[in-house]
């Protein structure tokens, strides 16, 4: 089999590995989430993971409640360490062998996030998970996958959300909203994109990194995507 991807970066949302009410953590979601990743990993493709922390804290709630920016930002990181951990477990029992780097230092938990040695876990067939986002406030995790994309040289960016891909409109609150197969960087950044913040995309833009939105819970969604068959929408230079 011909895959047309050999290394990936997949984002999801904290929310992947919550219940039916979106916070806290699920180990059923957990598990089948890692039986996904192991799906995919056992085609021979090398898999970084970003997970964001929505399940677990959203800054903006915090801020609207007065709170330094830097600082809710700076929880948040260290919540998508927890998600990490929760899915490397989750992984290791699968029987993948994984590894969680961090940007934020946290020795006794994780490795600290160093590119040459993530790069040599991906080349060992390890999945790797990037915690702590970009180590810096004000910066979001689809921007902290993206940057970790490019970094590691992965072949494009996976956004992994709940719906299957970019739509004109809410589709759960417009039936009749159109799906889009691809758009140009331009055309996302212009129609303001919900789904993958503008920075994100500005940075795969500069770095003519493809991004592919999909829904990671429609089955063989990531299967069809490594093997470069049509699935989601992508977005790319062209």
């Amino acid at each position: 089999m011909t895959l047309h991807f050999e290394r990936i970066l997949l984002k999801l949302g904290g929310e992947a590995l919550a219940g039916p009410g979106g916070t806290g953590i699920d180990p059923a979601c957990v598990d089948d989430l890692a039986l996904r990743i192991r799906g995919v990993q056992e085609l021979g493709v090398q898999v970084g993971v970003v997970i964001g922390a929505g399940n677990l804290w959203r800054g903006t709630r915090g801020m609207a409640r007065g709170m330094e920016r830097a600082t809710a930002d700076y929880m948040g990181m260290v919540a998508t360490v927890i998600n990490a951990l929760a899915l490397m477990d989750a992984l290791e029992r699968n029987k993948v062998i994984t590894r969680v780097q961090s940007a934020i230092e946290m020795r006794a938990v994780a490795e600290p996030y160093i590119r040459r040695r993530a790069i040599r876990h991906l080349e060992k067939g390890r999945v790797v998970i990037f915690g702590g986002g970009t180590g810096n406030p004000y910066f979001s995790t689809d921007t902290a996958a993206a940057l970790r994309a490019m970094e590691v040289g992965a072949g494009v960016l996976i956004k992994a959300t709940k719906v299957d891909g970019v739509y004109d409109a809410d589709p759960q609150q417009v039936p009749s909203a159109h799906r889009f197969d691809r758009l140009t960087y331009i055309e996302a950044l212009n129609r303001r994109v919900g789904v993958i913040d503008s920075t994100a995309i500005s940075l795969c833009m500069d770095n003519n990194l493809p991004i592919l939105v999909l829904d990671l819970w429609q089955t063989g969604s990531l299967e069809r995507a490594v093997r470069g068959e049509s699935v989601g929408t992508r977005i790319a230079a062209d």
